[in-house]
């Protein structure tokens, strides 16, 4: 039987969104703890500050404001959707209007171009709760690149934010000068500044980018970050199996190579074999309102209670418009997250299935599950794998799904699977 029925969920989803709401709309400034502490109070008045990011003590002489920081009734930001974010893989073939991109030969490799601008912007981050962000393209997280293994990844990037950033790869790469770090290559990029970026595509697997100038986390935890997804080349698989699972190449029988091959079709998005699969991607991440060291929001794409349960007829179908809404899943279809870790200030965060495990693939780059029928992962900051579900035995409804700290579900990483 599903989880919870649709007006529980409902009344749930309402209830945790509004507190959290309420708390962040308050004039008065605490600590995330007191703000936990108002949450356990129904309809009290909570405490936190809010506005503040933008106060004398985060900027030096002469620095203005980042913009609208607070309450601002319903979502203003209707540039940036959760659940549009999920599905939307950049290849170079001009699949998201706000990334200019490309994808053409070179010296007989395939080269797939995107450009990149660093700004200072605002992001929504629960209904009338903006934050002052520094984002890629506008957006948090930054757009997501995908490409094959062995493919030329060029990322023209300009920085027309008012602080010096970087891109940052974690991928295997052998030019220290394309590593986005402060000490090589063209180092952190002021105001104005350009660089063109080039990464060999490799390993296979979902990986992250983010700016590495000081002082870090704050580059980070403003949203300069995002995922980049390599698919396994079948050809590359064929020739060096033993690199995509955990068997030695004496171990490799013509079965096992097959079914390794097979697999990596599955994961190209070149190939057929990938057509059938629902593929999503899900950054956790958090956001300190008050600046105070702590997050006050955490979300899985940045919107609190964005996969949560809003207003439906109860046959699937939602109010139009309406952001807060379940990801609506074909039951009999395969189903993979390529999930990454992008919270700042947090030790760990965690992503846990009610009613269903899965099988995890630490990182991605092996064709093999490195965790089987499990039904909770963590990861640190930067860690990233795939996770691949099947709700083909399920009944239709509603199948919840949250990070495992409790104090994270309650203030925004709380959704939940429809499954149709």
């Amino acid at each position: 039987m599903p989880s919870q029925d649709y007006s529980q969920a409902a009344k749930l989803s309402e209830r945790l969104e509004q507190r959290l709401v309420d708390s962040l709309e308050s004039d008065f400034k605490t600590t995330r703890r007191a703000v936990l502490g108002g949450l356990g109070l129904a309809g009290s008045a909570a405490l936190t500050g809010i506005g503040r990011a933008d106060s004398d003590e985060h900027h030096g002489p002469g620095e203005d404001s980042h913009g609208n920081f607070g309450a601002t009734g319903e979502y203003s930001d209707t540039d940036f959707d959760p659940h549009e974010f999920l599905y939307q893989f950049n290849t170079g073939r001009g699949e998201q209007k706000n990334v200019p991109q490309d994808v053409y030969e070179e010296n007989g490799r395939t080269v797939r171009e995107f450009t990149f601008q660093a700004v200072d912007t605002t992001v929504s981050i629960a209904p009338g709760i903006e934050f002052p962000a520094w984002a890629y393209n506008g957006q948090v997280p930054g757009p997501t690149i995908r490409a094959v293994e062995g493919d030329l990844i060029r990322v023209k990037f300009e920085n027309l934010g008012r602080h010096a950033h970087t891109i940052h790869p974690h991928l295997r790469n052998l030019n220290p000068e394309m590593d986005g770090i402060p000490q090589n290559g063209p180092g952190v990029l002021n105001t104005g500044e350009s660089f063109t970026y080039e990464w060999i595509a490799q390993p296979a697997g979902v990986h992250f980018y983010h700016c590495h100038s000081l002082p870090l986390k704050e580059h980070i935890h403003r949203g300069l970050y995002g995922a980049i997804i390599i698919d396994p080349d079948p050809d590359r698989v064929t020739q060096r199996p033993e690199e995509y699972c955990d068997f030695h190449r004496s171990q490799i029988t013509d079965e096992l190579r097959a079914e390794l091959v097979a697999e990596a079709k599955t994961r190209n998005h070149e190939y057929a074999e990938n057509d059938p699969i629902n593929e999503m991607v899900m950054v956790m991440n958090g956001f300190d309102t008050n600046f105070d060291g702590g997050n006050e929001v955490y979300a899985a794409n940045t919107r609190a209670f964005a996969y949560s349960v809003g207003e439906t007829d109860g046959r699937g179908n939602w109010k139009a418009g309406e952001t807060k809404r379940p990801i609506q899943i074909d039951g009999q279809q395969r189903q993979r997250v390529y999930l990454a870790n992008a919270t700042e200030f947090d030790l760990i965060n965690s992503f846990h299935t009610h009613s269903q495990f899965f099988d995890y693939y630490d990182h991605g780059t092996t064709l093999t599950p490195t965790l089987q029928t499990v039904d909770t992962v963590m990861q640190c900051q930067a860690q990233r794998g795939i996770i691949e579900l099947d709700y083909s035995d399920h009944d239709p409804g509603l199948y919840m799904f949250h990070a495992h700290q409790s104090e994270f579900a309650e203030l925004g990483w709380m959704s939940f699977f429809e499954v149709v």
